[in-house]
């Protein structure tokens, strides 16, 4: 997933929750211009932990994943991964 797909689906997640950008900058200590940024695709880099931080405000996280289109079995496994 590349940093434009995250901003994008990052600003979904905030919008759902009714959140603004400044309350979410509040929170995760994220400039507001950058979020902004983030959100629209017009940042290059933003660091993981300031992504990490951003997406744990609503229970997400990021986790490395396999670039190939996954098998079935591949699926299950990551279904019953421990959580």
């Amino acid at each position: 997933m590349t940093l434009q797909e995250l901003g994008t689906q990052f600003a979904g997640l905030r919008k759902a929750n009714g959140h603004s950008q400044q309350q979410v900058a509040a929170m995760s200590g994220v400039d507001r211009t950058a979020i902004s940024r983030f959100e629209s695709g017009r940042i290059t880099e933003l660091g993981f932990s300031k992504v990490e931080r951003l997406f744990a405000l609503y229970g997400m996280e990021l986790a490395p994943r396999s670039r190939k289109t996954p098998t079935l079995d591949d699926l299950v496994r990551e279904r019953e991964w421990p959580q």
